[in-house]
């Protein structure tokens, strides 16, 4: 079975702690904890980002990249990248699978992800002004 996001909306809607809602083409999905992710489709891949921070809220960027290399292997199932927004970079978290995969895999990369974005920021914390 390939997702669709009617399909995705119904089965996160079935988790006490998520409130989804639909946006355009993406799921915006908000736990209890205050956090935010998107959720889209794209080709073959179900995609899950959440904004960590901005470029500009960075004291020292080479140096948060330096860290973010050396310590992304600690983070399963989450990279982080850089994304515009509105014409402003920010650090964001991310998760990527497949379009096919069960609804309990979908369910552990999207706990998942929440879990990493709040322990990025922890973690990550000391490189922001």
């Amino acid at each position: 079975m390939t997702w669709d996001l009617d399909q995705l909306k119904t089965l996160l809607s079935k988790d006490n702690d998520l409130v989804v809602t639909e946006q355009e083409d993406c799921l915006l999905i908000a736990n209890k904890d205050g956090l935010d992710a998107w959720l889209a489709l794209s080709g073959e891949q179900i995609i899950i980002e959440s904004l960590l921070f901005s470029t500009t809220e960075v004291s020292d960027t080479a140096a948060l990249n330096e860290e973010i290399l050396k310590t992304h292997m600690l983070f399963p199932l989450t990279t982080i990248g850089i994304s515009s927004v509105a014409e402003e970079e920010y650090y964001t978290a991310f998760g990527a699978l497949s379009s096919q995969s069960k609804p309990e895999s979908i369910m552990i990369e999207i706990n998942t992800l929440f879990h990493n974005v709040a322990a990025f920021l922890d973690a990550y914390q000391e490189h922001l002004k």
